[in-house]
């Protein structure tokens, strides 16, 4: 996809599923009008006195211009219009842990922020998933017998993996690496809240050369790590340059998928480590392709998290989730977050606080970079996470 002297903001998103798109043309800037505006299956062009904006769309989406309808324009927003479009099915999704490649030879592990090696050629022979919440209600539901499994730890064995929601299980060898302070005692509940701590013990995990968060001690040989903070992969490839903002949207909204078609949930209650809420979030589709055309982003120059966005291309394609939030910081929210705390279609996400607040930093980057029109729905505010 190309763009040609963009002197207008375009925006596009084409729902797979649905075979149907909103395209919002922004209004021109002064000396703009009037406008040209013509659409073919395979792109979208606006020509004006000052200039012209041209969207070439991916090989894999195509419009229907005669499908038009709904044309309106909209104050402060620009002009409005729905139509059919036919979009090819989106790449399955990936796992965040391919079991049998990750299987087959030694793996390295990084710090996702600086790219420090925290463990170093380990190969992994059983990359399993821990079992989800409330498992151990379903065993005293089928055994005749007392729960063989009650009390009894799921600690992974030196070359081993366990997967939970948004962290895994590592076994962390005295020959490789000691994390510090000294572990505690600790016993398995879920996938969800796999370990009780005990309330004053400190067992963070910290990255020696960065001081981020990276997980937390479980027992003298167990590790646990988040998905956000760390990067594993063949210890024969280089470690990825991949920016911090784009790692942790694609790290969530991939987790949000896994975990909505697994267990058909669609609200989430983002936590902290210390079991602090600081979002709620409600996941709307999965299936979108957001196509933009947008000016210099000089709102976000200050923020070194954002890097990322003044170094694209403005005029860009992704796949997204489209989630609606509320930010729970500084007491926002309290009743809504006390009642999504006790329903039990709420699925709990766990994440380091720092990484917490980087996400509704993202979120809100998102969110005001989205027409004005879109920014809303209800009381929430509307944000894409991109794949």
């Amino acid at each position: 996809m190309e763009a040609a002297a963009a002197e207008v903001r375009v925006f596009l998103e084409v729902r797979r599923r649905l075979q149907s798109a909103l395209l919002i043309v922004g209004e021109p800037k002064e000396g703009g009008m009037p406008m040209d505006v013509s659409i073919t299956p395979s792109s979208f062009q606006a020509r004006m006195p000052t200039g012209l904006t041209e969207i070439r769309l991916p090989a894999e989406v195509r419009l229907v211009p005669s499908s038009s309808r709904g044309l309106q324009w909209v104050a402060g927003d620009g002009l409005h219009l729905r139509l059919q479009a036919r979009a090819g099915c989106s790449t399955k999704l990936i796992p965040l842990f391919n079991q049998s490649s990750q299987a087959q030879g030694c793996c390295t592990s990084y710090c996702q922020s600086c790219g420090e090696v925290i463990i170093r050629d380990r190969k992994l022979l059983r990359v399993l998933p821990l079992p989800s919440e409330n498992w151990g209600a379903l065993v005293g539901e089928w055994c005749c017998h007392p729960d063989p499994f009650a009390d009894k730890p799921l600690h992974p064995q030196e070359n081993d993996c366990f997967i939970g929601d948004s962290f895994f299980l590592l076994n962390i060898r005295s020959d490789m690496w000691q994390p510090h302070p000294a572990p505690v005692e600790t016993r398995c509940v879920s996938s969800e809240d796999h370990f009780k701590l005990k309330p004053k013990a400190n067992t963070k995990v910290i990255c020696k050369r960065c001081k981020v968060m990276l997980g937390e001690t479980m027992s003298s040989e167990t590790v646990k790590f988040y998905m956000t903070e760390m990067i594993i992969q063949p210890s024969e490839r280089n470690f990825p340059i991949i920016p911090r903002s784009q790692f942790v949207q694609s790290i969530i909204a991939q987790c949000l998928m896994e975990l909505s078609s697994a267990r058909s949930t669609f609200r989430f209650r983002i936590q902290g480590h210390d079991s602090k809420a600081y979002i709620l979030l409600w996941l709307l589709n999965s299936d979108s392709l957001v196509i933009e055309s947008l000016g210099s982003p000089k709102s976000f120059k200050k923020f070194p998290l954002l890097e990322d966005i003044r170094k694209a291309d403005f005029s860009s394609a992704w796949n997204a989730v489209k989630v609606l939030y509320q930010p729970c910081i500084k007491s926002r929210n309290e009743k809504l977050a006390s009642s999504w705390e006790s329903d039990i279609s709420v699925h709990s996400f766990t994440l380091p606080s720092a990484t917490c607040l980087e996400l509704l930093l993202i979120l809100s980057r998102n969110n005001a970079m989205l027409p004005p029109s879109l920014r809303h729905m209800n009381s929430f505010q509307v944000a894409f996470l991109k794949m």
